[in-house]
């Protein structure tokens, strides 16, 4: 019995173990099953958008590379524990093509460099990567030219004109923000004669930071990005301005909101022509420089609207001050704000996504696009055609980031480290023997354009401030030898000289002196009470036994005078110095709205014939009109004639500019177009100021000069811009 029992046990156990090798052996073959079935799965390729009239979309019994399989529990067995590689391609989900690069052909982004995985990364060769890069971009630039044409001009490309011009505005009325306060900003401030031209000029300085800054990192980290960036520094230190009461903050405050909007022009053109096809690039690019003198505009009309508005003013103590132009400063902001607010509702340049290999963001941008304009022209229906796009093949740039064990601030400097690295590169490419020879024709260009441009604009306003004073000097009054005794003055003074004069127990109450020059003149027992004083001056005069009560005259404004038993009482507080009169600031604002308003034939003309005579006829065309007007500025000798040189300059000069912008775009690939905008744009700001303080100079000396300076710089710039390559008619690069 108990032989019987173990037998029967010995054979149980022996059939447990029999079972237990034959399911290892089986689980080895299932594993060798799923492991082939994983490979075959991981080779597949997701090719999508192929027109199929079958409903039900069949796929062949081992049919490799659709969406679905006939045996769901062989796909779900198959896919189970497979890491991300192994997974659905992403874009499917969003109906998104695959590139037509594909990353197991290896996409460079996902190459391995040296040391990244094992079995040893190979080192490619840079130039054959810089050859097939270069190839890559010359065969999307012609696909992308392709895509736009099917995509057509509509509603979007309108829908960013209005967007993009509104950042465009922000920079125009960035330009006449400083001119315009000046005149009342300076006696808040008590700003000097160097005070103020720092001012004037700190603008162009941020500006040409901005451009250099922003244009570089534009081409980087994207157009939308930059531009937003660049539009809220603006806007948050524009709004800082008009509530600093120092100078010093004031004069911060002014060159970062220059900083912030001097990326606007390079982005703002760069950024457009990414989504306009060849036949409307020129065009409509000219369109777009309208928005500038718009700005423009806008800052005269907001300034002879509000600044005159005294009551709209408060204080806080004699501490803080808000006065009326601190409001005209703060409505200046607002093209800036809302740029910021129509820009997000505006997608990333596609061009800009491709070029550094992101296929699936660019072919939704550009599906938007054509899906937009195609529903605004009653064909809803239309279907994007295209499935696959090139992308660029992107250099291999491996940095160390210090793992998860560097701190957040070290992560930071490498990645600033890094783009800076890649900014500097970007820019010293556009200076490689490609590109060499253009870029120094047209920073020539840019800087005899500029230096002309500025340094005239500003000379025609001072000229005419000069011409206001020797008109102002030739009505001046001439007293000598009075005698006046008992006399009360309550009334103002004004442009009056009196010269070895006597004035005895005599009173002078509640009144203003306006370029009033009292010489060798004697004041004896006098009273001056209330007084406020401008260019007033008392030269070699004696004051015997008088009383200054609350006025402003200070002691520079007694020049080698004794004072002989004199008394001084509440002196008024503030500001020691002479400003200009109100009615030179309304001159001001007049003169620029006119001068600005007269671009606009020219925006027009330059608009309709940019793609019809080409880029090279207009600039230099222009250029040469501009120079030939600049004579007629000897003929100037009254305001009214300075005023009408100005609106006749201005008008001829818009069209050089509308076709330089178009020309830099177009010069320039994709990946160095910002950099290379921002650059000459720099380079067109340093010019400015160099323009500015050179013309200034000549102010009420000599005319010639200027002129000369001006149509000299003209004539070279025309000339220099027919040796540059025409780009009418040409693919976008």
């Amino acid at each position: 019995m108990e032989d019987g029992y173990r037998d029967r046990t010995a054979f149980i156990k022996g059939a447990k173990d029999i079972a237990k090798e034959v399911k290892r052996q089986a689980a080895k073959k299932v594993g060798k099953g799923v492991d082939k079935v994983t490979d075959e799965y991981s080779k597949r390729s997701y090719t999508r958008f192929e027109e199929d009239d079958d409903d039900d979309y069949p796929v062949p019994p081992g049919q490799d590379g659709g969406y679905y399989r006939g045996d769901e529990a062989a796909h779900s067995d198959s896919t189970e524990g497979h890491d991300e590689d192994d997974e659905i391609y992403e874009g499917e989900y969003q109906g998104i093509p695959r590139a037509d690069s594909s990353k197991a052909d290896g996409e460079p982004g996902l190459e391995a460099g040296p040391g990244a995985g094992p079995g040893g990364a190979q080192f490619r060769d840079f130039g054959d990567s810089a050859g097939e890069r270069r190839k890559d971009q010359e065969e999307l630039a012609q696909q992308y030219e392709t895509i736009l044409q099917e995509c057509g001009h509509g509603r979007f490309q309108w829908s960013l004109y209005f967007v993009l011009g509104l950042a465009l505005m922000a920079d125009g009325v960035e330009i006449f923000v400083v001119g315009f306060v000046l005149p009342s900003a300076e006696k808040d401030m008590c700003l000097s004669e160097p005070n103020k031209g720092m001012l004037g000029l700190i603008v162009y300085l941020g500006m040409m930071v901005g451009a250099f800054l922003w244009g570089g990192l534009a081409d980087r980290i994207g157009r939308r990005q930059c531009l937003l960036i660049s539009l809220s520094i603006n806007s948050v230190f524009a709004f800082f301005s008009s509530f600093v009461q120092g100078y010093s903050t004031f004069l911060f405050c002014r060159l970062l909101s220059g900083v912030g909007i001097g990326g606007s022009i390079p982005i703002v053109f760069s950024y457009y022509s990414e989504f306009l096809a060849q036949e409307k690039r020129g065009e409509h690019l000219s369109w777009l420089c309208m928005f500038w003198m718009i700005g423009g505009i806008y800052a005269a009309a907001m300034a002879w609207a509000i600044i005159p508005h005294y009551g709209w003013s408060f204080q806080m103590g004699s501490a803080y001050q808000f006065h009326s132009w601190r409001v005209f400063v703060l409505v200046c902001a607002f093209p800036s704000v809302a740029a910021i607010a129509a820009l997000n509702t505006m997608p990333e340049s596609p061009r800009f996504y491709l070029e550094n290999g992101k296929h699936d963001e660019g072919w939704m941008i550009l599906k938007q696009v054509h899906d937009t304009n195609m529903r605004a022209k009653g064909c809803p229906e239309r279907v994007f055609s295209v499935t696959t796009i090139k992308t660029v093949k992107q250099m291999d740039e491996l940095v160390d980031m210090g793992g998860d064990t560097a701190a957040w601030h070290q992560r930071w400097k490498m990645r600033l480290v890094s783009l800076f690295k890649q900014v500097k590169s970007n820019f010293l490419a556009c200076f490689s023997p490609e590109y060499r020879r253009t870029t120094l024709m047209m920073m020539a260009v840019w800087f005899t354009m500029s230096f002309s441009y500025y340094g005239l604009t500003v000379w025609f306003p001072d000229m005419i401030k000069y011409l206001q004073k020797q008109e102002y000097a030739s009505r001046t009054k001439v007293f000598s030898k009075e005698r006046v005794e008992h006399v009360t003055f309550n009334f103002t003074l004004e442009n009056q000289v009196h010269r070895n004069g006597q004035y005895f127990n005599d009173k002078f109450i509640n009144l203003k002196m306006k370029s009033m020059v009292f010489e060798d003149s004697v004041f004896e027992e006098c009273y001056f009470e209330d007084i406020t004083t401008s260019n007033t001056f008392f030269r070699n005069c004696t004051f015997i036994s008088t009383l200054f009560y609350n006025t402003d005259l200070f002691k520079y404004r007694f020049v080698n005078s004794k004072l002989i038993n004199s008394t001084f009482l509440h002196n008024k507080e503030g500001c020691m110095l002479d400003f200009s009169d109100d009615n030179n600031a309304y001159m001001i604002y007049f003169v620029s709205f006119l001068g600005t308003l007269a671009v606009l034939p020219g925006n027009i003309v330059s608009a309709l014939l940019m793609d019809k005579i080409g880029r090279l006829r207009m600039l230099a065309g222009s250029s040469v009109m501009s120079c030939i007007s600049c004579f007629f500025l000897s003929f100037g000798n009254s305001e009214s004639a300075m005023i009408a040189l100005l609106c006749l300059f201005g008008g001829i000069s818009i069209a050089s500019w509308n076709a330089l912008d178009v020309l830099t775009v177009e010069l320039y690939p994709s990946d160095k177009r910002t950099t290379a905008f921002g650059f000459l744009n720099a380079l067109c700001k340093l010019a400015a100021v160099l323009g500015i303080s050179i013309f200034q100079s000549f102010v009420g000396i000599t005319k010639a000069v200027p002129i000369l300076f001006a149509s000299g710089a003209l004539a070279a710039g025309s000339f220099l811009a027919l040796k540059l390559p025409e780009t009418r008619g040409q693919v976008l690069q």
